[in-house]
């Protein structure tokens, strides 16, 4: 059956380039590296990290899911980054479902109890998105989480990604099915001035 649109975003965005580093002013997003395996581990044991992500790691699961982001990139479905200053791993934020013949993307991130409060999801979040729609090409950047995690709510709005509903009982969490917020940026939205560290 044929389609009548041409892809959103042509193949070869992510396959025919290198991962890059992004620059936040006190930190950076750079791909994972095999020895970020404990730091991983570590996150995926914090009980805020583990209950919003519905998922554990040891280390060894940990390397092969560090493992599999070139993958992932090769293959255009995917794209991982840590979050890292000079002290290490800050956290981590990755481009999820995508799909280059709507454009679309979904981000996922957390953050380490040592780095919050610095605002490190916002500045990340609002520094990919710029990569994501001015160098990839996306057209609409995707933010889910629980209706009942405050915190990533507010990391969607100072982000300036929209808030456009409600999944009723969308993701299973060990609690439970929760309903999920949906926010979302278009690549012609308003960017938001966040990105100089308080």
């Amino acid at each position: 059956m044929p389609i009548l649109t041409h892809p959103a975003m042509p193949s070869g965005g992510l396959a025919g380039r290198d991962q890059p580093v992004l620059k936040v002013d006190d930190f950076v997003l750079r791909p994972w590296r095999a020895q970020d395996a404990p730091a991983v581990a570590a996150a995926y044991s914090e009980p805020a990290i583990q209950h919003w992500h519905a998922r554990s790691m040891d280390e060894d699961e940990a390397r092969t899911w560090i493992g599999s982001w070139p993958g992932r990139w090769a293959e255009e479905s995917g794209a991982g980054w840590a979050m890292a200053d000079e002290s290490g791993v800050l956290g981590q934020i990755s481009v999820r479902r995508l799909n280059l013949m709507d454009g679309l993307g979904e981000v996922s991130y957390w953050v380490l109890p040592a780095a919050r409060g610095r605002r490190i999801a916002t500045r990340a979040l609002c520094t990919l998105s710029e990569w994501v729609f001015d160098e990839l090409g996306l057209h609409r950047f995707e933010l889910a989480h629980s209706t009942l995690n405050a915190a990533s709510c507010g990391v969607a709005d100072k982000a300036g990604f929209a808030y456009e509903g409600t999944k009723r009982s969308e993701m299973l969490h060990a609690d439970g099915w929760h309903d999920m917020h949906l926010h979302a940026r278009l690549s012609g939205d308003p960017r938001p001035d966040v990105l100089a560290p308080r």
